[in-house]
């Protein structure tokens, strides 16, 4: 494998991370935006972004890439990276990749000529970011509920990539699974796996039996109808991106038990995380042939 210099600004632990798998690898690492917590990242460490960024063939940015669209996401830096500055010091020779790259970020590195590519819009990180996600929301579900999983009545809503890993694991456990769909070639398949299917326009008929949901879908599924037919004994657990697929506010109203599950990878598994976005990257960068 050729050898590459690489730049990691911003970010979390999965941050961390890649960039000790990328040094691991043989490959020249220079890091920027972890100054807080006493870590010790060594040769890596930078004082600022241009001494980071000057001379690399990569630079990385955060998942999420902004919070903001103004500002890297870096927790663990003291000060703010902004992107307009970071586009500022890269060449046109430099590929800038992140995760979850807002519209208007990716207007701003087409004004300044720098070619960014999505992380998380390759297909395989998405399937493999589903096992940590499905593994999060299991582990928040046993924390959350006074009774197990198994033989419990739980409803995936969304049968996505995360909606099967996440039904195949409960299933897994023993516990009686449903599935909201919109498909029916989705209700037919969910059939076949030994689950129950539920459809959409039927899901009020089911609400009221489940003992945890777990939304996926990312538009507005459990309204002031839907909740309300909902068990107030019931946990909601949303894996949904925002908006998310929850009312929360009227959930909030009603006293039900809801959790907005952000950016699981990178809280319960940030190595493993790490590792497939390490793994992304090399096949970007061998398609690109750089």
């Amino acid at each position: 494998m050729d050898k590459r210099k690489f730049a990691v600004l911003g970010g979390d632990l999965r941050s961390i991370k890649l960039a000790e798998f990328f040094a691991s690898d043989g490959n020249e690492v220079k890091v920027f935006g972890f100054s807080k917590g006493n870590l010790d990242l060594g040769k890596m460490q930078c004082s600022n972004a241009k001494e980071a960024i000057e001379g690399a063939d990569v630079v990385l940015g955060p998942v999420p890439c902004s919070n903001d669209e103004e500002t890297l996401n870096a927790p663990l830096s003291a000060g703010a990276i902004y992107i307009n500055d970071v586009f500022k010091l890269m060449s046109k020779n430099q590929l800038f990749i992140a995760g979850r790259i807002s519209n208007k970020i990716l207007q701003l590195s087409h004004v300044y000529n720098v070619y960014s590519i999505d992380f998380l819009e390759r297909e395989e990180l998405a399937v493999l970011n589903a096992i940590p996600t499905a593994e999060g929301a299991i582990q928040i579900a046993m924390e959350k509920m006074p009774i197990t999983l198994h033989g419990s009545k739980t409803l995936v809503l969304g049968f996505g990539r995360v909606g099967k890993t996440l039904a195949k694991m409960l299933h897994g456990i023993g516990s009686h699974v449903y599935a909201g769909v919109r498909k029916y070639s989705d209700a037919a398949w969910i059939k076949s796996y030994g689950y129950n299917p539920v459809l959409l326009d039927s899901l009020k008929d089911v609400l009221g039996q489940m003992d945890v949901i777990f939304n996926t879908i990312p538009s507005l599924i459990l309204d002031r109808d839907h909740l309300e037919k909902v068990s107030r004994d019931c946990l909601i657990i949303d894996l949904a991106s925002k908006p998310g697929g929850v009312d929360f506010a009227y959930a909030e109203k009603l006293g039900l038990n809801v959790v907005w599950a952000l950016s699981l990878p990178g809280k319960v598994a940030p190595t493993t995380a790490a590792f497939f976005i390490k793994e992304t990257v090399y096949n970007i960068l061998k398609e690109l042939g750089v």
